[in-house]
């Protein structure tokens, strides 16, 4: 079996296998969507948002932009302390960010990410995944 079709079909598994979760099926058989952010949000939630933006920009990006700068230098050690330093700035970014933000929008934007991704790679199994309904819609927070 080629390496991509072994690769998909983990992918698929793995989709399959968060589709099944109270939180994600609720956020396909509510066809979760991201209309919370037509109201008028206010500075502290824009605020947060482009924390969050940033530090998905800064995060993963920045870790490799550093470690090729440490390996055309041939300077370790600015891998070995630059690399976790800015890996930890980014998350820390991300939680203010969330802070800030408030749990109603990044739920919302949860919810939206995981119906839309589950959607991409499951296509309409998915669908029939969040068919059935949730018991308690109003838990979709706990751990399964």
């Amino acid at each position: 079996m080629p390496f991509i079709e072994v690769t998909l079909s983990i992918i698929k598994k793995t989709a399959l296998y968060f589709a099944r979760k109270e939180f994600c099926r609720a956020a396909i058989h509510e066809h979760a969507d991201l209309s919370i952010f037509e109201k008028k949000l206010t500075a502290t939630v824009i605020i947060g948002l482009i924390l969050i933006a940033f530090s998905n920009l800064i995060g993963l990006p920045a870790v490799f932009i550093i470690g090729g700068i440490a390996a055309w230098l041939e300077k370790p050690m600015l891998a070995f302390i630059g690399m976790p330093l800015i890996y930890g700035i980014s998350w820390l970014l991300l939680m203010l960010g969330v802070y800030l933000a408030g749990p109603k929008y990044g739920k919302a934007l949860s919810r939206w990410a995981a119906r839309v991704i589950l959607e991409k790679i499951l296509g309409n199994e998915a669908k029939t995944i969040g068919s059935v309904p949730v018991e308690n819609p109003e838990k979709t927070h706990t751990k399964q």
